[in-house]
């Protein structure tokens, strides 16, 4: 998993944009704060099926690009973003987990219609990226 950091602007009470300068011509637009990570995952996952991995910038080096510089003087501010690549294969794993867990995971999963996998997997990707 790599973190991509976001240049996130705001005029006024607009959206609030988002460009990546690691990443020319990859860029997202929330309509609130909270929405911001999985508008940027999802401009992400579009912007990596076309493109080659791109190793991301130390947070020191983009703090000191003076193009950066001028966009934070001017009220924007960084946001890193967790990316996990699309990758849909399948692997079947071994787990240990608290009985009582597992019970309330299985009743969760089963009201919502999906399955033990599927709520777990959903879990875990919100709770490292913020956003199913």
């Amino acid at each position: 998993m790599h973190y991509y950091t976001a240049v996130v602007h705001r005029d006024g009470e607009s959206a609030y944009g988002l460009t990546f300068p690691d990443l020319p011509g990859c860029f997202a637009a929330a309509d609130s704060w909270d929405d911001i990570p999985a508008a940027a995952n999802e401009a992400l996952d579009l912007w990596f099926e076309d493109q080659d991995d791109v190793v991301p910038s130390s947070l020191g080096k983009l703090q000191a690009d003076p193009a950066i510089q001028a966009e934070l003087k001017e009220g924007a501010v960084l946001f890193p973003v967790p990316y996990i690549p699309a990758d849909t294969t399948l692997e079947r794993v071994n787990i240990s987990i608290e009985r009582g867990l597992l019970r309330a995971i299985d009743t969760t999963a089963k009201s919502r219609g999906m399955t033990r996998s599927a709520f777990i997997a959903s879990s875990t990707r919100r709770e490292l990226v913020g956003h199913s």
